[in-house]
Protein backbone atom coordinates (compact mmCIF):
# COMPACT_ATOMS: atom_id res chain seq x y z
CA UNK A 1 0.00 0.00 0.00
CA UNK A 2 0.95 3.42 -1.01
CA UNK A 3 0.06 7.14 -1.65
CA UNK A 4 1.62 10.67 -1.51
CA UNK A 5 -0.19 13.65 -0.48
CA UNK A 6 0.43 17.18 1.26
CA UNK A 7 -0.83 17.21 4.53
CA UNK A 8 -0.76 19.64 7.66
CA UNK A 9 1.05 18.23 10.73
CA UNK A 10 -1.03 18.37 13.66
CA UNK A 11 1.29 16.34 15.93
CA UNK A 12 4.09 14.54 16.97
CA UNK A 13 5.27 11.96 19.11
CA UNK A 14 8.80 10.51 19.71
CA UNK A 15 8.93 6.76 18.95
CA UNK A 16 11.69 4.91 20.22
CA UNK A 17 15.58 6.81 20.01
CA UNK A 18 15.33 8.33 16.85
CA UNK A 19 11.91 7.86 15.14
CA UNK A 20 8.44 10.07 15.60
CA UNK A 21 5.17 9.10 15.21
CA UNK A 22 3.44 12.06 12.91
CA UNK A 23 -0.35 12.79 13.00
CA UNK A 24 -0.88 14.26 9.44
CA UNK A 25 -4.52 15.85 8.25
CA UNK A 26 -5.02 15.46 4.74
CA UNK A 27 -7.43 16.21 2.20
CA UNK A 28 -7.89 12.73 0.40
CA UNK A 29 -7.11 10.51 3.43
CA UNK A 30 -8.19 12.23 6.20
CA UNK A 31 -6.49 12.57 9.91
CA UNK A 32 -3.46 10.06 9.25
CA UNK A 33 -0.47 9.07 11.51
CA UNK A 34 2.63 6.96 9.99
CA UNK A 35 5.87 6.55 11.56
CA UNK A 36 8.91 8.55 10.18
CA UNK A 37 12.55 7.41 11.09
CA UNK A 38 14.66 9.96 11.93
CA UNK A 39 11.60 12.07 12.73
CA UNK A 40 13.14 13.05 16.40
CA UNK A 41 16.21 13.52 15.21
CA UNK A 42 17.69 17.55 14.29
CA UNK A 43 17.40 17.35 10.46
CA UNK A 44 13.54 16.49 10.64
CA UNK A 45 12.61 18.48 13.95
CA UNK A 46 12.06 21.98 12.83
CA UNK A 47 9.71 19.92 9.74
CA UNK A 48 7.55 18.17 12.02
CA UNK A 49 6.26 21.29 13.85
CA UNK A 50 2.45 21.92 13.87
CA UNK A 51 1.11 23.76 11.87
CA UNK A 52 3.46 23.51 9.05
CA UNK A 53 2.68 21.86 5.43
CA UNK A 54 4.77 18.95 4.07
CA UNK A 55 4.62 16.33 1.02
CA UNK A 56 4.55 12.71 2.67
CA UNK A 57 4.44 9.27 1.24
CA UNK A 58 2.58 6.93 3.41
CA UNK A 59 3.68 3.07 2.83
CA UNK A 60 2.33 0.12 4.45
CA UNK A 61 1.97 -3.97 3.73
CA UNK A 62 -1.29 -3.47 4.48
CA UNK A 63 -3.66 -0.87 4.69
CA UNK A 64 -4.77 -1.34 8.51
CA UNK A 65 -0.99 -1.09 9.63
CA UNK A 66 0.02 2.26 11.14
CA UNK A 67 2.73 2.36 7.79
CA UNK A 68 5.63 4.62 7.52
CA UNK A 69 5.97 8.21 6.00
CA UNK A 70 8.88 9.74 4.11
CA UNK A 71 8.27 13.76 4.92
CA UNK A 72 9.66 16.92 2.88
CA UNK A 73 8.83 20.60 4.11
CA UNK A 74 6.87 22.32 1.92
CA UNK A 75 5.46 25.78 4.35
CA UNK A 76 7.47 25.98 7.12
CA UNK A 77 5.12 28.47 9.04
CA UNK A 78 5.61 27.07 12.81
CA UNK A 79 8.93 29.11 13.79
CA UNK A 80 6.49 32.38 13.03
CA UNK A 81 4.14 31.27 15.45
CA UNK A 82 6.79 30.91 18.36
CA UNK A 83 6.32 34.76 19.65
CA UNK A 84 2.68 34.52 19.68
CA UNK A 85 0.58 32.95 22.01
CA UNK A 86 -2.53 32.94 20.84
CA UNK A 87 -1.54 30.73 17.90
CA UNK A 88 0.35 28.14 19.73
CA UNK A 89 -2.84 28.16 21.76
CA UNK A 90 -4.93 28.04 18.67
CA UNK A 91 -2.59 25.08 17.10
CA UNK A 92 -3.16 22.90 20.16
CA UNK A 93 -7.06 23.83 20.32
CA UNK A 94 -7.42 22.96 16.40
CA UNK A 95 -5.62 19.60 16.78
CA UNK A 96 -7.67 18.68 19.59
CA UNK A 97 -10.71 19.39 17.83
CA UNK A 98 -9.17 17.16 14.75
CA UNK A 99 -9.08 14.47 16.24
CA UNK A 100 -12.34 14.63 17.11
CA UNK A 101 -12.95 13.05 13.61
CA UNK A 102 -11.97 9.14 13.09
CA UNK A 103 -8.57 8.45 11.82
CA UNK A 104 -8.47 7.99 7.91
CA UNK A 105 -11.83 9.62 7.26
CA UNK A 106 -11.63 11.84 4.28
CA UNK A 107 -12.95 15.25 5.58
CA UNK A 108 -11.52 17.85 2.67
CA UNK A 109 -13.82 21.07 4.21
CA UNK A 110 -11.81 20.22 7.38
CA UNK A 111 -8.60 20.26 5.82
CA UNK A 112 -9.38 23.55 3.72
CA UNK A 113 -10.47 25.04 6.56
CA UNK A 114 -7.06 24.52 8.53
CA UNK A 115 -5.05 25.89 5.75
CA UNK A 116 -7.45 29.07 5.35
CA UNK A 117 -7.02 29.34 9.56
CA UNK A 118 -2.75 28.92 9.47
CA UNK A 119 -2.68 31.20 7.02
CA UNK A 120 -4.07 33.98 9.11
CA UNK A 121 -2.81 32.80 12.02
CA UNK A 122 -0.99 35.84 13.25
CA UNK A 123 -3.47 38.40 13.29
CA UNK A 124 -5.24 37.75 16.22
CA UNK A 125 -8.92 38.84 15.51
CA UNK A 126 -9.03 37.21 12.24
CA UNK A 127 -7.44 33.83 13.53
CA UNK A 128 -10.39 34.05 16.25
CA UNK A 129 -13.03 34.44 13.67
CA UNK A 130 -11.50 31.60 11.59
CA UNK A 131 -11.52 29.83 14.62
CA UNK A 132 -14.94 30.37 15.89
CA UNK A 133 -16.10 29.16 12.42
CA UNK A 134 -13.98 26.40 12.59
CA UNK A 135 -15.71 25.47 15.50
CA UNK A 136 -19.33 25.68 13.83
CA UNK A 137 -18.14 23.42 11.17
CA UNK A 138 -16.70 20.64 13.39
CA UNK A 139 -20.16 20.43 14.75
CA UNK A 140 -21.55 20.04 11.54
CA UNK A 141 -19.00 17.05 10.61
CA UNK A 142 -19.68 15.20 14.00
CA UNK A 143 -23.55 15.47 13.18
CA UNK A 144 -24.29 18.44 15.61
CA UNK A 145 -25.27 21.44 13.09
CA UNK A 146 -26.44 24.36 14.16
CA UNK A 147 -29.39 25.60 11.61
CA UNK A 148 -28.64 29.74 11.58
CA UNK A 149 -30.37 30.83 8.19
CA UNK A 150 -33.62 30.83 9.31
CA UNK A 151 -35.85 31.93 12.55
CA UNK A 152 -37.19 28.36 13.85
CA UNK A 153 -40.36 30.01 14.75
CA UNK A 154 -41.01 32.51 12.18
CA UNK A 155 -39.20 30.87 9.38
CA UNK A 156 -37.72 34.58 8.37
CA UNK A 157 -34.05 34.98 7.48
CA UNK A 158 -33.59 38.48 8.27
CA UNK A 159 -32.42 39.97 12.04
CA UNK A 160 -31.58 36.49 13.87
CA UNK A 161 -29.83 37.56 16.78
CA UNK A 162 -30.43 34.77 19.21
CA UNK A 163 -29.70 30.39 18.91
CA UNK A 164 -31.86 28.37 20.79
CA UNK A 165 -29.53 26.34 23.27
CA UNK A 166 -32.12 23.48 23.39
CA UNK A 167 -32.60 22.68 18.89
CA UNK A 168 -29.64 24.75 18.24
CA UNK A 169 -32.02 26.66 15.61
CA UNK A 170 -31.68 30.71 15.25
CA UNK A 171 -34.43 32.70 16.19
CA UNK A 172 -35.31 36.10 15.68
CA UNK A 173 -34.70 39.76 17.85
CA UNK A 174 -38.43 40.05 17.88
CA UNK A 175 -39.41 36.42 18.78
CA UNK A 176 -36.69 36.01 21.18
CA UNK A 177 -37.14 39.13 23.35
CA UNK A 178 -39.22 37.79 25.38
CA UNK A 179 -37.13 34.92 26.65
CA UNK A 180 -33.79 36.50 25.50
CA UNK A 181 -31.57 35.54 29.09
CA UNK A 182 -32.82 32.07 27.97
CA UNK A 183 -31.20 32.12 24.57
CA UNK A 184 -27.58 31.86 23.40
CA UNK A 185 -26.30 35.04 21.47
CA UNK A 186 -25.85 34.86 17.31
CA UNK A 187 -23.40 37.57 16.21
CA UNK A 188 -22.84 38.28 12.50
CA UNK A 189 -19.48 36.43 12.49
CA UNK A 190 -20.96 33.18 13.45
CA UNK A 191 -24.33 33.22 11.44
CA UNK A 192 -23.01 34.97 8.32
CA UNK A 193 -22.30 33.13 5.36
CA UNK A 194 -19.08 35.03 3.72
CA UNK A 195 -16.52 35.42 6.61
CA UNK A 196 -16.49 38.40 8.85
CA UNK A 197 -13.10 39.08 9.29
CA UNK A 198 -13.85 42.49 10.69
CA UNK A 199 -15.77 41.08 13.61
CA UNK A 200 -15.57 43.21 17.15
CA UNK A 201 -14.03 41.30 20.77
CA UNK A 202 -17.67 41.43 21.47
CA UNK A 203 -18.91 39.89 18.68
CA UNK A 204 -16.49 37.20 18.63
CA UNK A 205 -17.00 36.42 22.86
CA UNK A 206 -20.45 35.75 22.02
CA UNK A 207 -19.46 33.92 18.83
CA UNK A 208 -17.59 31.39 21.09
CA UNK A 209 -20.15 31.26 24.14
CA UNK A 210 -22.16 30.04 21.79
CA UNK A 211 -20.27 27.51 19.59
CA UNK A 212 -18.50 26.22 23.56
CA UNK A 213 -22.05 25.45 24.86
CA UNK A 214 -22.98 22.94 21.91
CA UNK A 215 -19.18 21.63 21.67
CA UNK A 216 -19.57 21.19 25.28
CA UNK A 217 -22.67 19.53 25.94
CA UNK A 218 -22.98 17.50 22.49
CA UNK A 219 -19.16 16.56 21.88
CA UNK A 220 -17.11 16.84 25.12
CA UNK A 221 -19.16 15.92 28.18
CA UNK A 222 -20.62 12.93 26.65
CA UNK A 223 -16.87 12.10 26.42
CA UNK A 224 -16.46 12.69 30.30
CA UNK A 225 -13.63 15.44 28.98
CA UNK A 226 -14.16 19.16 29.52
CA UNK A 227 -13.50 21.69 26.82
CA UNK A 228 -9.92 21.72 26.05
CA UNK A 229 -7.34 24.09 28.40
CA UNK A 230 -6.04 25.31 24.94
CA UNK A 231 -9.47 26.96 23.69
CA UNK A 232 -9.50 28.62 26.84
CA UNK A 233 -5.76 29.99 26.82
CA UNK A 234 -6.85 31.25 23.46
CA UNK A 235 -9.59 33.13 23.73
CA UNK A 236 -7.58 34.74 26.17
CA UNK A 237 -4.36 35.69 24.71
CA UNK A 238 -6.47 36.36 20.86
CA UNK A 239 -9.71 38.39 22.81
CA UNK A 240 -7.26 39.64 25.86
CA UNK A 241 -10.36 39.19 27.90
CA UNK A 242 -11.35 37.18 30.94
CA UNK A 243 -14.86 37.47 30.32
CA UNK A 244 -14.10 34.98 27.02
CA UNK A 245 -14.66 32.28 28.74
CA UNK A 246 -18.15 30.70 28.14
CA UNK A 247 -19.99 29.79 31.25
CA UNK A 248 -18.94 25.83 30.17
CA UNK A 249 -15.63 26.99 31.02
CA UNK A 250 -15.91 28.73 34.26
Amino acid sequence: MQWSEDGIVLGVRRHGETSAIVELMTREHGRHLGLVRGGAGPRLQAVLQPGNRVAATWRARLDEHLGSYSVEGLRLRAGAYLALPHALYALTHLAALARLLPERDRHPHVHDALEAILDHLADRRAAAALVVRFERMMLAELGFGLALDRCAVSGETEDLAYVSPRTGRAVTRTVGAPWHDRLLPLPAVLAAEELVLEASDDDLVEAFRTTGFFLARNVFEPRGVPLPDARTQFLNAALRRERAKTPAEA
